[in-house]
């Protein structure tokens, strides 16, 4: 997962390939608390590990449910069965309304003493209609801050209150379907001894949210059966019994963004036709499975099974370009949200409506919607209710853009497709975590399907001489960036080490094994570690042995230019930061940022000397010193790719300097050279 304050995407030009989804926010949220709710012990497979399942995990431990994970996706909820909870007790929510909504309700019938509480956004998010349909049972919840809104106080000892239910329980049904879930989820508790009636107020939106709850109640035992999804009864006698094991369905709203990828992005030669996408397909239980319906009426073609989906651009004239649409969304309002990006490729307007609930979700997502694609050059026009996009009339107006992501999941995989814009021009995710709510591998899903150009991946080159630095230098800014990191000085002794592993001599008679070899070293590099496939080689490679190795590898035309192939294969998306003697002027002489760090002899040799001395190795300064200035001598005279700076670097001297200033200032020097304003402060 990218942790980074922004994430940057070099214009892609087309994508090909698997993915496989991970469960689904709306499933998993739900089966977590309905085995909760349940006795005996459940099961539950495939569930989506995320932000949002990992409050709600947290909260059923707290109210004495024993929760047991394994390390993968398979939990096993021991639940509460009909036992009071353990109170009192302050839950922390986040921005889930997926486990807010529903637990409020739960233990407001439960009984006891809770206080449910998130962040910031999930206080402006509206519960006051569910909060007034558990009053109407004699719950006890105060308002802890604005009346309407978390967080909120429940407090009543009494378990479910022995109440007349005889009259309908009313509950608006036209601000969040996520209220009558709540309810449907909670009022079986109550339902011991009569039928339960609920009645929603105004129009039902979000129905195929509502479908999935009652899908899930029927697995743990709950009939409800309901008219025309205005008038919804609970069965007396309801008790919640435990399915045993239940898998969890892979994430339709997550299928979105690659059903959207398939449609947008061309083919490559060397990748898969189209995008395959694992785990959910057309037989789907959620209702955003639908947003295949809206692809196929913009150009999309589309195929699938019982659990699979896949999804091919259209020829020239025969759905591509995409065709904009006018469409009532209230069937996928979290998918639409992607039909508002594939607007930027459709010919013509696109009217997107019946999409008020986006304005309570995580955000404003209308208003955030509208305001980040004229980021892009497209018009937009909003209402209370709707989003019309019309895209950039030509080229020129494309712009490169820096998307504020309102920490708001959907909207940063939402902007990520704005990389296939035609005008070729990168675009910025800020906040890219915010994808850990419900995808949190989603970024590097995109990059193991997409393609750029070569010349388009970005690569920031930091050379200079032993000791200056730059490998620690070089690693920093690839972290802060999210991009891959090289460390070339280590490649020439990974090779010596996997060919003496292999029993070859280094030698010319072994030059042509070695090099064969060395094509394909599996060597990646992670969190200051060095791997050879799974082994961690960073302490072998780094004794006196390994570098008197490595010299004699690199004295091997047939293994040196073999490694060059392979540092070159280093360049894949998002960017690479590669450090060196010789990245930016014989490795990546196209690189557009080159950066030659050094570093006084004298710095240098007591930098050498206190890494010595910590290891326990005994050192003498003076020595050191000379060895290094011999070091830069022979260097920067050797016939092949002579240690010197590359003609378009710039030099910096960080002999004053600590790590993290070497570093602002690789990165200031990166900054200047991209289209985008600063980051936004995160709201």
């Amino acid at each position: 997962m990218f942790s980074t304050p922004y994430l940057d995407l070099p214009a892609l030009d087309a994508a090909g390939g698997e993915v496989h989804l991970p469960g689904s926010k709306s499933i998993s949220n739900r089966v977590l608390l309905l085995a909760a709710l349940s006795a005996g012990t459940t099961t539950v497979h495939d569930l989506l590990a995320s932000d949002d399942t990992r409050v709600m995990l947290d909260a059923l431990r707290q109210i004495g449910c024993t929760v047991d994970e394994d390390g993968s996706s398979t939990v096993r909820i021991t639940g509460l069965g009909g036992a009071t909870p353990r109170s009192p007790a302050k839950l922390f929510m986040g921005n889930a309304g997926t486990a807010m909504r529903p637990l409020t309700a739960a233990l407001s019938l439960l009984g006891g003493e809770f206080e449910l509480s998130g962040v910031p956004r999930m206080h402006e998010r509206p519960i006051g209609d569910l909060v007034d349909a558990l009053r109407q049972l004699g719950c006890q919840i105060d308002y802890l801050g604005n009346d309407g809104y978390p967080p909120l106080r429940i407090a009543h000892g009494q378990g479910v209150p022995a109440l007349a239910l005889a009259a309908p329980i009313r509950v608006r049904g036209d601000v969040s379907s996520q209220f009558l879930t709540a309810l449907l989820m909670a009022l079986p508790l109550a339902a011991r001894d009569q039928d339960i009636v609920i009645d929603v107020v105004g129009e039902l939106i979000s129905k195929p949210y509502i479908a999935i709850t009652l899908q899930l109640l029927t697995r743990f035992g709950i009939e409800v059966t309901h008219q025309d999804w205005q008038r919804f009864t609970i069965a007396a006698g309801s008790q919640y019994r435990s399915p045993g094991d239940i898998h969890v369905e892979a994430d339709a709203s997550s299928a979105s963004y690659f059903i959207a990828l398939g449609a947008i992005a061309a083919g490559h030669e060397g990748l898969p036709e189209g995008i395959r996408i694992h785990g959910v397909g057309l037989d789907s239980i959620q209702g955003d499975i639908r947003f295949v319906e809206a692809a196929r009426a913009m150009g999309a073609h589309v195929t699938g099974g019982a659990n699979w989906l896949h999804i091919r651009r259209g020829e020239p004239g025969e759905g591509w370009p995409l065709q904009a649409i006018d469409l009532d969304c209230n069937h996928i309002p979290d998918a639409a949200m992607t039909l508002a990006v594939m607007a930027l490729y459709a010919e013509g307007t696109t009217t997107l409506t019946n999409i008020a609930s986006w304005r309570v979700k995580e955000t404003d997502r209308i208003a955030a919607m509208a305001t980040e694609l004229r980021k892009l050059g497209a018009s937009v026009e909003e209402g209370a209710d709707f989003i019309r996009v019309t895209p950039p009339a030509q080229l020129a107006d494309w712009k490169a853009a820096s998307i504020h992501t309102y920490d708001d999941h959907r909207v940063a995989m939402c902007f990520s497709l704005a990389a296939f814009n035609p005008a070729r021009l990168p675009v910025r995710i800020e906040d890219p975590r915010c994808v850990a709510k419900t995808f949190p591998d989603y970024f590097e899903a995109l990059f193991s399907v997409a393609h750029a150009a070569t010349e388009r991946t970005p690569v920031i080159c930091i050379d200079g001489p032993t000791a200056s630095g730059k490998g620690t230098v070089a690693a920093a800014v690839a972290q802060r960036l999210g991009y891959r990191f090289l460390d070339s000085g280590a490649m020439y002794r990974i090779t010596a080490l996997a060919a003496i592993r292999q029993g070859l001599a280094i030698d010319a008679a072994h030059e042509t094994r070695i090099a064969d070899m060395a094509k394909t070293l599996p060597v990646h590099f992670e969190g200051g570690r060095v791997l050879l496939g799974q082994d961690d080689v960073t302490d072998d490679i780094r004794t006196e042995e390994a570098g008197m190795n490595a010299s004699r590898v690199s004295s091997l035309p047939a293994v040196r230019e073999a490694l060059v192939d392979l540092q070159h294969s280093f360049r894949r998306l998002p960017g690479l930061v590669a450090d060196g003697r010789d990245m930016g002027t014989v490795i990546f002489p196209e690189a557009p940022l080159k950066v030659y760090l050094t570093a006084s002899a004298a710095c240098r040799a007591e930098r050498r000397y206190k890494q010595l001395i910590s290891k326990g190795f005994s050192a003498n300064i003076a020595d050191l010193r000379a060895d290094l200035e011999a070091r830069d001598a022979r260097d920067s005279s050797r016939s092949v790719a002579p240690l010197k700076p590359a003609q378009d670097a710039l030099v910096l001297d960080n002999s004053e300097l600590t790590i993290d200033e070497a570093v602002d200032q690789v990165l200031v020097w990166w900054q200047e050279r991209q289209p985008f304003a600063a980051p936004a402060a995160q709201g």
